[in-house]
């Protein structure tokens, strides 16, 4: 009886540990980025330029055309681009199947916006939001770069370049309502604790 009590104790110890530890992370990403998220007007009042734009993959439709919520991401990096933010578009996205391709896609989406076909780098192997950052640092050599996706998504990605090195403003593509907001929201409450700890090791 007493090692079941003791056996639960421990469990008990570990559930806490947990969740203090996610709550210690998350205000760590939220508290130590939320200066950094701009909006367009900002980053073309303040003059802001780096080495590149990078925009964030996310669903893309079984026609090959970007959901609405990777639609606004590109809007507001095609709006970056052609404002002379920076002189390359980094799109980063996930095509791991020989039936799906969303930097593909959000290449072709970004030239239909006017972006320059050369002006547009694509990141076939932006699996996840950690290693899209990472590719961008030390594959692409961006040292500074705008990030471009949602509100709730930009602490994240902020956080893994600051603990990078790299140098980086964020740029909210809200245009609205998205379906299953909640449940993205509370996803990524669960994967700052992963890509905190990624970004400490610098995991390749």
């Amino acid at each position: 009886m007493k090692t079941l009590v003791n056996i639960l104790k421990a469990l008990v110890a570990v559930v806490v540990a947990l969740v203090l530890a996610t709550v210690a992370i998350n205000a760590y990403c939220i508290l130590g980025t939320r200066d950094q998220v701009h909006t367009i007007a900002q980053v073309q009042d303040e003059g802001t330029h780096a080495d590149a734009i990078l925009v964030l993959g996310a669903s893309v439709l079984p026609d090959g055309t970007p959901s609405d919520i990777l639609a606004d991401r590109l809007e507001v990096a095609a709006d970056l681009y052609l404002a002379g933010a920076a002189p390359v578009i980094i799109a980063s996205g996930d095509n791991r199947d020989s039936h799906y391709n969303e930097s593909d896609a959000m290449k072709r989406y970004l030239e239909s916006l006017g972006v320059p076909s050369d002006a547009i780098a694509v990141d076939h192997a932006g699996y996840d939001t950690y290693g899209s950052v990472y590719r961008a640092c030390y594959t692409y050599g961006a040292d500074s770069m705008l990030i471009v996706t949602q509100a709730y998504h930009l602490y994240r990605a902020l956080m893994i370049a600051d603990m990078l090195g790299a140098q980086s403003t964020g740029v909210a593509s809200d245009k609205g309502a998205y379906d299953n907001q909640k449940q993205y929201s509370l996803r990524d409450v669960v994967a700052r604790d992963k890509d905190f700890f990624q970004a400490l090791l610098k995991v390749k």
